[in-house]
């Protein structure tokens, strides 16, 4: 069960409103305004010049992200949408002779505490839960290949057969626009990718089939995967890219829970909020900032407001949060 504390609240009423998305044109240094690396910070470098963010897919190297935290966690009952500008400089085979096929590169959403770990592996196929991700193989023989990735919380993908997938180049020096769009009412995501120059393009409509587990994903990122952990057996795949990203622009659900207010009634401190469903949500307290204890019973969200009740409050002052768990 993923956790969130998303508010703070004292003896006095709190607004919080925030809409959970993502613009990004390069214009100023991106790391001095939410966006963050891990892994090795050479793969990436802002343009100041023009205004972009250059990339390299390096294989060779440990799992690298430029990412940003969306504040929320997405699961296949949300509706989202993701876009970008991409342009590839070049893209072939990395650097060890010994992994001549291909490999992704990736951006997408992941899990952020689980992608930084060290047993998360991309090129196992079983260790890298928790992934929706635009992904692009060079071609090693059997076409170069978009093939957007659903990953579950079980490592499990969501699989459909070939129309999950497109047999298409992305030429080199073109700009293409990626729009990856996802509906919850109808489980089923839309990727398209237009050649900019040329106006000409595909879309690939994938459903989010029954069989499939559920995701989690908190953070949008720029993703060099490495390509350790691969079975020799099968024939391992590498990859060394470079390219430019930009105009990204990220669309999710707004916080579970906003627009707090809290107050004495009858002498118990009561918190109003609006909520999201999906969600259960607890008020928390602490007197010391040391140790929360919850003092409400989980309740879900109801596309509404709700309220929860310290029915036994400190005589002293107490503060006071909700958090708010994906069952």
């Amino acid at each position: 069960m993923k956790i969130r504390s998303l508010a703070l609240t004292s003896l006095f009423a709190v607004q919080l409103v925030r809409a959970a998305t993502i613009t990004e044109n390069f214009a100023s240094d991106p790391l001095q305004h939410g966006w963050q690396v891990f892994g090795n910070p050479n793969l990436f470098h802002w343009n100041a010049t023009n205004q972009s963010l250059e990339v390299t897919w390096d294989s060779t190297q440990p799992n690298s992200y430029f990412y940003q935290p969306l504040g929320t966690t997405v699961t296949r009952n949300d509706d989202f949408s993701i876009a970008f500008d991409l342009r590839l400089d070049d893209i072939g085979p990395g650097l060890a002779p010994n992994k001549p096929n291909s490999f992704e590169l990736a951006l997408g959403f992941f899990n952020l505490n689980e992608a930084t770990t060290t047993n998360f592996v991309r090129a196992t196929g079983y260790d890298s839960p928790n992934l929706v991700e635009f992904d692009y193989f060079w071609d090693s023989g059997y076409g170069a290949t978009v093939m957007p990735a659903i990953v579950g919380t079980n490592s499990d993908f969501n699989y459909n057969g070939a129309s999950d997938y497109a047999i298409y180049p992305l030429t080199p020096g073109d700009w293409y626009h990626v729009q990856m769009t996802y509906t919850a009412s109808n489980q089923t995501l839309v990727t398209t990718f237009t050649n900019l120059a040329q106006n000409s393009g595909r879309a690939i409509s994938q459903l989010v089939n029954g069989a499939f587990s559920d995701y989690r994903v908190d953070t949008m990122t720029i993703s060099s995967f490495s390509d350790a952990g691969q079975d020799p057996m099968w024939g391992e795949g590498s990859i060394l890219a470079h390219g430019v990203v930009d105009n990204i622009a990220v669309l999710v659900p707004a916080l579970p829970a906003q627009n707090l207010s809290g107050g004495f009634t009858n002498g118990q401190w009561q918190v109003q909020f609006s909520t999201r469903p999906n969600w259960l949500f607890t008020l928390e307290r602490t007197t010391d900032f040391q140790t929360w204890t919850g003092v409400s019973p989980a309740l879900p969200g109801v596309s509404g407001a709700l309220a929860l009740t310290d029915t036994n409050p400190p005589v002293s002052q107490a503060l006071y949060r909700i958090r708010a768990a994906r069952p």
